[in-house]
This record gives C-alpha cells, sequence and structure tokens, in this order.
C-alpha cells in the first residue's frame, strides 16, 4: 500500500513523461510520504495501438457502419497489412528494434494512407536525415493514418497529445463537460479505467492526485475522478497542475465537488503534504486549496506555513514510469522541431518563475511566472547526477519559463568541471547576454538547443509587449547560438493588440529573412490569446482591447475580445503557417509573400537586406577587469625552437592545437609560452573562474606588456579554438 496516487490522465507527450508527478513524488521523498505514479497516457496508447486492439476496432468499425471516407476505406482494406506491422512498428518506436529501419525506408513495407500524401515534399529532406529518422518519420505518418481512423471510426475525441481538448478550452461553465460525464463511456474511457482499476488494486492509496496539466487532458482526469467516486467511494481525490492554476482559480460550480474533493493551486508541494495531511487525520489547515464545504465551493488557505524552497523541493523521481516503453516519433523533417517528440528527456528546472516577468502577454500576476527562486548550479548538477543515475538517460529538458543566462553559464562550467558529458535544451529569452562566448560554453556543455519567443518581429509591437528585446538584437542573438551549432526555435505571434496588417506582413518578411540567413531553424506562429491573468487581461483598455465578459462559475483563462483594429487576425493563419512550414525546410525564401495568402496583402516595408545588415557590426574586442576568461580547448602539444636573424637569435614555443576539426599552429616566444603553457591548465572549466584582472597581474609578475601580448595575432587566434571570455 502506498500513501498517494500520482497520475497523469491521457494524452500529453509520447516520448516521456509530463514531468509534473515525478517532481511531486521527488518532494514528497524527502517527507517520507510513499507514493506510485503512472502516466494512464503512454499506458493508453500502447494498450490502443497494438495489433489486438485494432483487430477489435476494425471489427467495431465495420459493424456499426462507420467507415465512411474513402482514406478509411482504403485504411480498413489494408487492415491486415497494419495488424501485421503494428506492434513492430511501435518496438521500432521504442528504440527496440532498430534494424526495422531498413525495411520502414522501403517503399512496400508500410501500408500507407492520407498522411503520406506529403512525402512528395519531404522526400528531398531525407538525404540530410539519417536512416533512423526518416523510419521514425514514416512510422510517424502510419500512426497518424491510423489516428485518422480511430477519429473518424471511432472516438472523434482522440488526439495523441490531447484527448476531449475542446471540452476543457475556456469552459467558463461546467454544463458541457459535466453533460459529457453523464455519457456511455467511450472505448477509449473504457481502455482507461480498466488500466486506472489496476493501478488502484496494485497501490491501494488513500489519496488519488490527478495533475492536469493542459485542456485536453481535462475530460479524462474527471471521467477516472468519476469511476474512483463510484467504485472506491473512500478514497479521496485531488486535483492540481498547470491548468487548474490558471483556469479554476474562480470555480464555484459545486457539482465539480461530486469528481473531486480537493482542487490546490500554484506550487504543490506544500499544498499536497497538507491535504494528505487533512486526509490522514481527518482535518487540518491547508494552503491555496478549494474545497466543499455547507454545498458550496470555499478556498482555504489557512495554513501560516511558507512554500518550500527549491533547494528543499529534492530531485524528480522517475521511478514507477515505464520509461523504456515510451515512444519517439518525428512528425515532420526538422531536427530542431523533433526534440518536442523524439527522445526520452529527463525534465528538471534551473529556477522557478521568470527572471523577466514583464511580458504583457503572460500571466505574470499568478506565483508560476511572479516568484523568481533560481537553484544553485551545484545543486542543479548534483539532481542532473541523480537523474542519470536512476533512469540511465543522459538527455536534459530544462522546462523554464525563461532560462536566465548567468545560471546557465555557471552551469555550464560546473558540468565542464565536472567533466559530465550530457545533452540538454530549454527556453530563453534572446537577450544580449548571450554572447559568441556564451554560446560556445553552452555548446561545450552539451547545449544542443534553446526556444525563446519572437514573438511578433516588429520593434514597435515588442516594446508594448515589454519584451525587453529589439529584431535586431534577437538576429545578433540567434546567429550567436547558430555559430556555435547550438539548434533555435523561435515562438511567433501575430494578432496582438492594435497589431495591423502591414505589421503582420512586415513580421513574416523579417521571419523570412532570419530562416533564409539560417540563423533560425525552426518556430511555430500562434494568434495572440487574451488571458485573464496577464497585463492586457487585466488592463484590457490600456491596450485597445474590449473584452467578451461572461459568467464564471468554472474555468478563467482564454477570454473572447474584440480589438479596435476590427482585423480578422485569424484569416492570416494558414498563409503564415504554409509559410513557416517551408521555410523550416529551407524552401520557398525566393516566393513573393503574396504567394502565401489567398487574398491580397500590402507589400512589405522591410528592406530585403534588413536582418543581413543587423548581423554586420563590428566586433571590438574589449576585455572587462571583471570578465571570466575560460579555456575549453584541448591542451597543445610544444616543441622549442632557436630563431636567428641578423646575427641575433631568442628561442621560442611552437604551440600545436589539435581541435575536434582543425589544428591551429601559433609561435610565441619562449618566455611568453611557458607563462600561457602553465596558465591554459588554469582557465579550464571551474567553480570560480580566473577574472582577466586576475590574468593580467599574474602575467606582470613575470612578464611586461600583457595588452600588447592579449590583443596579438596569436591571442585571438586563440579565441577561435578554445579562448572564451564571459
Amino acid at each position: 500500500m502506498q500513501d498517494l496516487l500520482l497520475i497523469t490522465p491521457p494524452f500529453t507527450q509520447l516520448n516521456t513523461p509530463y514531468p509534473a508527478t515525478a517532481y511531486i513524488k521527488g518532494f514528497l521523498n524527502t517527507k517520507n510520504i510513499t507514493s506510485f505514479q503512472s502516466d494512464l497516457g503512454i499506458e493508453v496508447i500502447l494498450a490502443l495501438f497494438n495489433a489486438k486492439t485494432f483487430q477489435h476496432l476494425f471489427e467495431k468499425a465495420n459493424r456499426e457502419q462507420s467507415i465512411v471516407s474513402e482514406n478509411c476505406q482504403r485504411i480498413y482494406v489494408l487492415r491486415n497489412e497494419y495488424l501485421q506491422t503494428l506492434d513492430s512498428v511501435i518496438q521500432f518506436l521504442q528504440g527496440k528494434n532498430d534494424t526495422l529501419a531498413r525495411q520502414l525506408c522501403t517503399d512496400n513495407f508500410l501500408p500507407r494512407a492520407s498522411r503520406f500524401q506529403q512525402l512528395d515534399d519531404l522526400e528531398w529532406a531525407f538525404g540530410t536525415m539519417g536512416m533512423q529518422d526518416k523510419a521514425k518519420h514514416l512510422a510517424t505518418l502510419y500512426l497518424e493514418d491510423l489516428s485518422d481512423f480511430i477519429v473518424e471510426c471511432i472516438d472523434p475525441n482522440f488526439g495523441f497529445s490531447r484527448y476531449a481538448e475542446r471540452l476543457g478550452r475556456s469552459a467558463n461553465s461546467f454544463n458541457e463537460l459535466y453533460e459529457n460525464l453523464q455519457a456511455k463511456p467511450t472505448f477509449i474511457d473504457e481502455l482507461t479505467l480498466s488500466i486506472l482499476e489496476e493501478r488502484l488494486k496494485l497501490v491501494n492509496p488513500n489519496l488519488v492526485c490527478f495533475s492536469i496539466p493542459f485542456p485536453g487532458n481535462l475530460y479524462s482526469a474527471f471521467r477516472c475522478a468519476q469511476y474512483i467516486k463510484t467504485n472506491y467511494p473512500t478514497i479521496k481525490v485531488a486535483m492540481g497542475g498547470g491548468f487548474p492554476n490558471t483556469e479554476l482559480r474562480s470555480v464555484t460550480d459545486v457539482r465539480v465537488f461530486q469528481f473531486f474533493d480537493f482542487i490546490s493551486l500554484d506550487d504543490g508541494e506544500l499544498p499536497l503534504e497538507l491535504i494528505h495531511g487533512h486526509v490522514v487525520h481527518g482535518g487540518g489547515e491547508l494552503k491555496r486549496t478549494f474545497v466543499l464545504e455547507n454545498d458550496a465551493v470555499v478556498f482555504k488557505n489557512d495554513s501560516n506555513k511558507l512554500d518550500y524552497k527549491q533547494q528543499d523541493v529534492g530531485t524528480p523521481d522517475y521511478s514507477d514510469l515505464f520509461l523504456d516503453r515510451y515512444i519517439s516519433v518525428i512528425e515532420i523533417a526538422n531536427p530542431m522541431h523533433s526534440l518536442w517528440s523524439d527522445g526520452r528527456w529527463n525534465k528538471l528546472t534551473m529556477a522557478h518563475g521568470c527572471y523577466w516577468g514583464k511580458c504583457t502577454f503572460c500571466d505574470i500576476s499568478l506565483d508560476y511566472i511572479k516568484i523568481y527562486e533560481p537553484v544553485a548550479a551545484s545543486m542543479l548538477v548534483d539532481r542532473i547526477e541523480t537523474l542519470i543515475a536512476q533512469t540511465g538517460d543522459t538527455g536534459f529538458h530544462f522546462v523554464d519559463e525563461a532560462a536566465p543566462p548567468s545560471l546557465m553559464k555557471a552551469m555550464a562550467l560546473e558540468i565542464l568541471n565536472r567533466k559530465l558529458t550530457i545533452t540538454w535544451w530549454t527556453n530563453i529569452r534572446f537577450e544580449k547576454n548571450f554572447t559568441q562566448d556564451l554560446c560556445h560554453l553552452l555548446k561545450a556543455s552539451g547545449c544542443i538547443a534553446v526556444s525563446g519567443g519572437l514573438e511578433v518581429a516588429s520593434d514597435r509591437l515588442l516594446q508594448l509587449i515589454d519584451k525587453g528585446v529589439t529584431v535586431e538584437q534577437v538576429a545578433q542573438v540567434t546567429r550567436n547560438f547558430t555559430e556555435a551549432n547550438i539548434m533555435v526555435h523561435s515562438y511567433l505571434m501575430y494578432g496582438y493588440p492594435t497589431q495591423t496588417v502591414q505589421e503582420t506582413v512586415d513580421s513574416l518578411e523579417m521571419v523570412r529573412q532570419l530562416f533564409e540567413l539560417g540563423i533560425i531553424q525552426s518556430g511555430f506562429w500562434h494568434q495572440f490569446a487574451l488571458t485573464a491573468h496577464s497585463p492586457v487581461g487585466l488592463h484590457p483598455q490600456e491596450y485597445g482591447v474590449t473584452p467578451k465578459l461572461k459568467e464564471i462559475t468554472f474555468a478563467n483563462n482564454d477570454v473572447d475580445f474584440v480589438d479596435t483594429t476590427g482585423i480578422d487576425h485569424a484569416m492570416f493563419s494558414y498563409g503564415l503557417k504554409k509559410s513557416l512550414f517551408n521555410f523550416m525546410h529551407e524552401i520557398g525564401f525566393e516566393m513573393p509573400l503574396q504567394e502565401w495568402f489567398d487574398f491580397e496583402i500590402p507589400p512589405t516595408n522591410i528592406a530585403p537586406d534588413y536582418i543581413y545588415n543587423c548581423l554586420q557590426e563590428e566586433n571590438v574586442f574589449s576585455t572587462k577587469p571583471t570578465a571570466k576568461i575560460i579555456w575549453i580547448g584541448p591542451m597543445p602539444m610544444t616543441k622549442e625552437r632557436v630563431k636567428k636573424k641578423k646575427g641575433s637569435h631568442w628561442e621560442q614555443l611552437i604551440f600545436n592545437f589539435h581541435s575536434k576539426n582543425d589544428l591551429y599552429e601559433m609561435v610565441v616566444d619562449k618566455d611568453k609560452g611557458e607563462w600561457l603553457l602553465s596558465t591554459l591548465e588554469k582557465l579550464k572549466p571551474a567553480r570560480k573562474p580566473v577574472t582577466f584582472a586576475q590574468l593580467k597581474k599574474d602575467y606582470e609578475t613575470e612578464l611586461e606588456d600583457f595588452e600588447l601580448f592579449w590583443y596579438s595575432k596569436q591571442v585571438l587566434g586563440l579565441r577561435d579554438h578554445g579562448l572564451l571570455i564571459i
């Protein structure tokens, strides 16, 4: 028996667990509260996508005469080919059947339906993808075809990373969701509930906690909670996670508490600890938790205990999860874009909240953004080592709102100091502190990619958003990352309040140039959404929008509104996304912007070389006394020689620096060379790097004219071979 059963309801990601339950389990370990966690999403997917289940689905669809479209008719006709290959494909995507890649890449192994029609456009891309990636992409299309069959013939609410998402999106009223819960469970509901029943019998908990990150998890969480209340009425049920944190802060509908006993908000550690105590002891104080009292929804916040500091919440614990059964998929042939769906990543957080905390479209009034608290670099790397030992995986996704550059630098130095080999990526702001040298340091520590918000590529709108960056700055920073071989993904926005048609067109032109120059490799357009807890939502009149107010008894986050411009921004959606899809595959740059739209747009006002010119600033080599000097290159081979000229001679040292892909040779006077050779050892990554002022002082204890040496051609050459100034 365990105290708690922690559940992520269907569906989130196929390739890796959503980290919330692992974070909570890690915290509970520090309190000696036992728990078992389950990702129902991957368990249901595996129960669904196998030959035995699909044999039943094909028979069910045929019996119920639900096969209507030509596409699904084709899939049904080819059902034997699907049944023969399905289990092998799933095993391949789990990394257990690598040799199948050669079969998958042939034209006549997998049955093909409508999802494969895009292959003609993407066939060129496979030249830059390895065979395993190509096979994953084809296997992904194959599963998407089967998903289309499920949606049309079995359950229209199905999606690989969401279920019945429509019911959770801005459900100001609980009515529609409640009515759906009164209906007979769907086929996928029954699969979910059968697995839930197994977990309940195995764990025998006194409290079941559902972490609900997204609207696409909401329905399944309620369906599971309903099952528990019906069949295990003595078990208490709690809800937490991203969805209630943002959407359920105003819940008043008492029917919600037919399903849940507790709904906690914001950081979950202390509220859940108190809920557990409340359940065990039959009462007690609570923190930021909704309950039902006297037939009314009451918000209980009567505990004076302070939330736990990040140093005290423990290390995420991934035990109980089926880490070897997750499925890696590649939806499109873009290496950066595939990070979200390919490979299993341990999730960690460098800092709670956002160190910037000003963007006007963001929920900066809520604690998960507002309260900024970084974790010490040494503790972060301790947690990295703990997770490697537990999971055997060395890939890390830091799920920060925006990772702070200073902490990224400290963590990189700590990783290098401990000689760890890991692969990691994170979300950032495109701020000026990401210099060329810092990007090279991050790359040396294992960073392969960053994602960040360019949002609207317009300096006027970036200022209105209070983003703290300009388009020019974004271009320079993304160039720095790209030149360090770190991939860049950009979040893009259209339809921000007061945005004009001209600004949308000009923003697309900026994005086109960024992709054409190769300094952004991936992106995603989304239309501006007005959220209740953002500065725009709290002060809409200041941004030229008028909210359409409704009575709120359930969810309240996305708010319908009228923009004073009167522009239908949604009409740009298809053209923006189609153009971006092509740009990500390095095609379509020469096409006029008008070609992406089926309505007339104005010509862009942006010069065709605008971004190029942003990158032409002169790079002045100057060093602050407090700058940290790091050597990440290999130690050189040296040999002495005597230089003779006009009757005089002097000793020199020849340095040969063998980097991973080239050789750099330099010659310096012997006394300077001996100093440099001993100094490079001291400049290797350490927790307290040598400063420029310390380096200068050390040099001048033995030699003269440090600046003359530091700014010499030889040292400038070292800058390209491992000498960093950060």
